[in-house]
């Protein structure tokens, strides 16, 4: 990446490795970042060990001083550093928190957000994954000027990614990250020169993302078709997952693929939730008329087993349901 042709003096925000290529390349761009802000350390993992976010990490590799404040909305003493640094401009890239209308007015040429959806659209904390569980063909990044609002601000850049049809959302965030982070070098560059002007989002256009719960990954049979059970387990990898229940026990499905035409004739009708076996796959009825094939699955306290083999341990009545 060449360097900028307006060095600006930047503060970063930003808290997971997605944010991580946007920080790199505007480091490679020739800015410089007086100082990066994340989310203090959190336990993480099975074994619960605390551990800096990988912003942390990056910034403390690249020799930026670091701090990661409780809070940011009633700190006077963040106030006070900011005001002291006088930034060019605040980049924030998944933070995690909202930015207080304080912090907007520090610096002169804003607070610029790199938010991973085709704004108005999937306003919120988990866009990448709300447009792969609603069938998305297409998603993108947008950078945007913040304000008080969630994601409302006036529009800067924006660029279209496809979605692979099979792409899972731990397979897209990546691919974001990566696009979004010269989308980010190319919007204060435009800013520093004059030559970019922020459009107002369309208010009546917008949809929401929010922050997933546990729920959502619940395979719901008897409301949802085939087509949109699978496109819910691509976006909500790697976590809620899909799972539903298997006689009053959690069974966890790891792989998964929509039946297609030909061998929904060959299943037949039958209730939502019901299980059918063939040729040692495993298949379950959907809404309209529709089957799901499992292909990996894991029955609570178990071993993590293709449809084959959990066949072999796991004999099924011709009355067994999901759900």
């Amino acid at each position: 990446m060449t360097g900028s042709a307006h060095p600006l003096r930047l503060v970063f925000c930003g808290t997971p490795q997605f944010a991580v290529p946007t920080l790199r390349a505007l480091l490679a761009a020739g800015h410089a970042i007086e100082l990066a802000v994340s989310q203090p350390d959190r336990p993480v993992g099975r074994e619960r060990e605390v551990a800096a976010p990988p912003v942390k990490q990056a910034a403390i590799a690249a020799g930026i001083p670091v701090i990661q404040p409780e809070k940011i909305r009633n700190n006077p003493a963040f106030q006070t550093q900011l005001e002291a640094i006088a930034p060019d401009a605040i980049v924030v890239v998944a933070y995690g928190r909202m930015v207080p209308p304080w912090m907007l007015a520090v610096p002169r040429l804003g607070c610029i957000n790199l938010h991973a959806s085709l704004l108005p659209k999937y306003r919120g904390a988990a866009p990448i994954q709300w447009a792969i569980a609603m069938g998305d063909a297409f998603t993108g990044n947008t950078t945007m000027l913040l304000e008080e609002g969630l994601d409302t601000g006036p529009i800067l850049l924006q660029q279209t990614i496809e979605i692979g049809p099979g792409q899972t959302a731990a397979e897209l965030f990546p691919v974001l990250a990566e696009a979004g982070a010269p989308l980010v070098v190319a919007t204060l560059a435009g800013l520093a020169d004059g030559t970019l002007h922020a459009q107002a989002q369309n208010q009546e256009d917008a949809s929401f993302a929010p922050l997933l719960d546990r729920e959502d990954g619940r395979m719901d049979f008897a409301a949802r078709a085939a087509t949109e059970l699978y496109n819910r387990w691509r976006g909500f990898q790697p976590w809620p997952g899909a799972f539903s229940t298997l006689q009053g026990r959690k069974l966890i499905v790891h792989r998964m693929s929509a039946a297609h035409a030909g061998e929904e004739d060959q299943l037949g009708a039958a209730a939502p939730g019901s299980v059918r076996v063939e040729d040692h796959r495993l298949f379950a009825a959907c809404a309209g008329n529709t089957w799901i094939e499992l292909i990996e699955v894991q029955l609570e306290g178990k071993k993590r087993l293709s449809a084959a083999d959990f066949l072999r341990g796991n004999p099924f009545g011709a009355d067994a349901r999901l759900g």
